[in-house]
């Protein structure tokens, strides 16, 4: 049995390899994709108050630290039973969209959009942001520069902070909003709006317009029939911020939903002996190993989850867009897992167009932003919609807000075991006996999990488990020299 191994993968947050076993025939017999890295956030947060975790938890990643802040804050306002004042919530929603339009601009240009723009088989070395931006035009590139900056520029308003905010406390906030700044988060919002709007055109033209791509995301490659779950309002419309937990089969029919506090009674965590990272699946299918099907409990949570798990989009724009992709590709759900990037797009124009709501609400300048806790701290669970997926914080505490135990379900984390299968999957489709195995082959197999948007730097947290280090020194030919271990 001969082995191919791809490390590190890359355009991801975090660490990670996969390797692939190849039996006698040269067929793909297995792959595992394995995360090397260890955080332990569960473990080194127990001991402390419970309102300093909207600070602490947002360290476990500078990628997506707001929706550790937000469901932390959550999770305290939950554990010591305080309810925000209404403008306190939708300050934090209000930064939540600044957040969610610089993440999902950063994906789509800089992380999995290259793979289409650029082309699977381009260039290693023009396959990134900067081959996009030559290939598009440096006007482009400049509106990229300018929606991360207007997205930053609002979360440091609003968070107190570009990275890392600091402002949510149980039971609301501690800075609101004037207005100066309202009018000119208004007018960054509106700019956003149409930059969304010119993002899904620019998708629309480069990808739906070329057969080969199209083909690519309908074909069987990169399909796969799972479970979907996803953050709903009380009209069952895609939320970010607030909601139930949306739960549908593969053949979209609505198991049920979930609030926050019953994520236990729908969630199970399953653990490998060849990897840090947890296996979520729903408890109330039972994990049946890495199959799909409706008789599997493997599910996704992914920006083509919550369009499936929903039944629609609170803003008209990006309604129309939701009604647009279901039409073209066929109806829901959709199964085919690179369709993620539009359906990324569409949450894209939901964020601008929610910011602008927010931004122009009278209540959102109020000086009632916060609640003071008054009840003896006991237990409580926060969920957000991370942009990788639902996010899931549980604190337990003693009575004087002291945390025992924490558990913390990441957005990543609930799609391991869907982004272990669409990698074997796509593995298999593309290397047979005979394969010339090239950087382009293997490329597209890493496109199998770029889809999904992993964040490991955060999902990785099971115990017990060690930070593996190895530096290998090489010589001006590259023959090992020496290699050096933190752990013999």
């Amino acid at each position: 049995m001969s082995r191919i191994t791809i490390d590190p993968i890359t355009r991801l947050e975090g660490h990670g390899k996969i390797e692939i076993f190849l039996d006698e025939a040269g067929e793909v017999a297995n792959t595992y994709f394995q995360i090397p890295e260890l955080r332990g956030f569960e473990r080194f947060c127990v001991g402390r108050p419970v309102e300093e975790m909207p600070m602490l938890t947002n360290r476990i990643c500078g990628v997506c630290p707001e929706a550790h802040h937000m469901a932390a804050a959550k999770a305290a306002d939950a554990v010591y039973g305080v309810v925000p004042p209404p403008a306190a919530k939708k300050l934090r929603e209000l930064l939540y969209m600044g957040f969610y339009f610089t993440d999902h601009t950063t994906h789509f240009y800089a992380l999995g959009g290259p793979d289409f723009i650029m082309g699977p088989d381009a260039p290693v070395a023009e396959r990134n942001i900067l081959g996009v931006i030559h290939k598009v035009g440096l006007e482009i590139g400049g509106k990229v520069i300018q929606a991360r900056q207007y997205g930053h520029t609002i979360v440091e308003m609003l968070g107190g902070r570009k990275v890392h905010p600091c402002t949510s406390i149980p039971g609301g906030v501690t800075k609101g909003l004037t207005e100066a700044e309202r009018q000119e988060i208004e007018k960054m919002g509106r700019w956003g709006i149409e930059f969304a709007q010119f993002s899904l055109q620019l998708f629309s033209d480069l990808v739906l317009g070329n057969p080969a791509y199209l083909d690519l995301i309908l074909g069987d490659i990169y399909t796969h029939r799972t479970h979907y779950i996803g953050l709903v309002d009380a009209q069952n419309r895609v939320n970010f911020y607030d909601g139930r937990v949306s739960v549908v089969d593969p053949d979209g029919k609505r198991l049920g939903t979930y609030a926050p506090h019953e994520y236990t009674e729908w969630i199970a965590e399953r653990v490998e002996p060849w990897t840090y990272l947890k296996f979520p699946y729903l408890k109330k299918v039972g994990w049946k190993g890495f199959t799909d099907g409706k008789e599997s409990g493997i599910y996704m949570a992914t920006p083509l989850s919550r369009l499936n798990a929903a039944e629609g989009m609170a803003t008209p724009l990006a309604q129309a867009q939701y009604e647009r992709f279901y039409d073209t590709l066929g109806g829901k759900p959709v199964h085919q897992r690179l369709a993620t990037h539009w359906a990324r797009l569409i949450e894209l124009l939901y964020a601008a167009e929610r910011l602008v709501e927010l931004a122009t609400d009278p209540e959102i300048t109020s000086p009632h932003i916060h609640t003071v806790p008054t009840q003896t701290p006991t237990a409580g669970v926060g969920i957000v919609e991370a942009p990788r997926g639902t996010l899931t914080h549980h604190y337990w505490t003693d009575e004087r807000g002291i945390l025992t135990q924490v558990n913390l379900i990441v957005g990543t984390t609930n799609n391991y075991a869907p982004i272990s299968m669409s990698i074997k999957k796509a593995a298999q489709s593309l290397i047979h006996k005979g394969t010339a195995v090239n950087e382009g082959l293997l490329n597209m197999v890493e496109m199998a999990f770029r889809a999904y948007d992993p964040c490991f730097g955060c999902a990785t947290h099971s115990l017990p488990g060690q930070m593996p280090l190895e530096v290998t020194i090489r010589d001006a030919a590259g023959e090992p020299v020496e290699v050096l271990r933190q752990f013999c």
